[in-house]
């Protein structure tokens, strides 16, 4: 079964973060939330969330700072689409490959289908005879996830 994330927004209705499913019910348990629309069906005695809104506002300063942090989930948000062929993104490939000394890095990793990234292999994409559909790069500075 895939994972489910909840949206949980600020008492300002801002978006913070996505969470499991798990804890966004214990974050109603604790009353810290409410549901401001929940999804299809029922986890446990609760209605299954889809957003949570805080019942206190948070102030969140490091929002606007991990715009900063490559991280794989962020790089599949960014290029929401497979790099190489426009499929469904499900995993991140490093454009120069990890074993030849790539990172993680905004301007080293796109989203790619499994395919296409078993395909590539270990690899750049001009050994491989495949092409860049995106030229990947640092997202804007209030880029959230």
């Amino acid at each position: 079964m895939a994972q489910t994330y909840v949206l949980v927004l600020n008492a300002s209705y801002e978006p913070l973060q996505r969470v499991s499913l798990r804890h966004a019910i214990k974050m109603l348990v604790r009353e810290v939330a409410v549901i401001e629309e929940e999804d299809e069906g029922t986890f446990g005695p609760f209605p299954r969330p889809k957003v949570l809104r805080l019942i206190r506002y948070v102030v969140a300063r490091w929002k606007h700072r991990r715009s900063h942090l490559c991280t794989k989930s962020a790089v599949k948000a960014r290029d929401k689409m497979c790099a190489y062929c426009g499929g469904q993104a499900e995993t991140v490939d490093h454009i120069v490959p990890r074993s030849r000394g790539g990172t993680l890095t905004w301007d080293n990793a796109v989203a790619a289908c499994l395919r296409c990234n078993h395909r590539k292999a270990n690899r750049t994409p001009h050994e491989a005879g495949m092409t860049l559909l995106i030229t990947p790069s640092a997202p804007p500075s209030g880029f959230l996830l």
